[in-house]
């Protein structure tokens, strides 16, 4: 077995160890439907949203979570650096279930209704109006449009 096999392995049973033990320890309670789950809600942290980037400045892949941004790990090799931060967030979720805390629901579960309350400047509004208008189209829909070529 290939050095990426045997870590993709460690990672993938330590993950499922974790969504597991939070199942196992869980599973007589009612689900919860709040951005954040409650102590008692088991969380696959496999649906989890994982970032692996390279820092210039420490020469290092640096791994996040979005779901707990608290949560890095660094390291020389972008695979060890994906590893790793999924043992972290393993770890930090059995941590958060064992003293009742919060383990927060992946983003990719959540519900969202499309709507986005923003606040801009007089000026501002008044260009994007303008533009809208020389389009012929909604405001809403030429912001929609900006936002969706980021």
């Amino acid at each position: 077995m290939s050095e990426i096999d045997e870590t993709y392995e460690r990672a993938q049973a330590t993950s499922d160890d974790a969504t597991n033990a939070t199942n196992a320890a869980t599973s007589n309670e009612p689900d919860a439907s709040s951005a954040e789950s409650s102590p008692h809600t088991p969380v696959d942290i496999n649906h989890y949203a994982y970032r692996v980037r390279w820092n210039e400045e420490s020469n290092t892949f640096v791994a996040s979570c979005a779901e707990l941004p608290e949560v890095t790990f660094t390291s020389d090799s972008q695979l060890e650096a994906f590893v790793g931060i999924r043992l972290a967030v393993a770890e930090e979720a059995e941590r958060r279930q064992s003293q009742s805390e919060e383990v927060p629901e992946p983003l990719a579960e959540r519900h969202y209704s499309g709507r986005i309350l923003v606040r801009v400047p007089p000026e501002l509004h008044r260009r994007l109006t303008i533009d809208a208008a020389e389009q012929q189209i909604s405001l809403n829909r030429l912001i929609s449009n900006r936002l969706a070529e980021l």
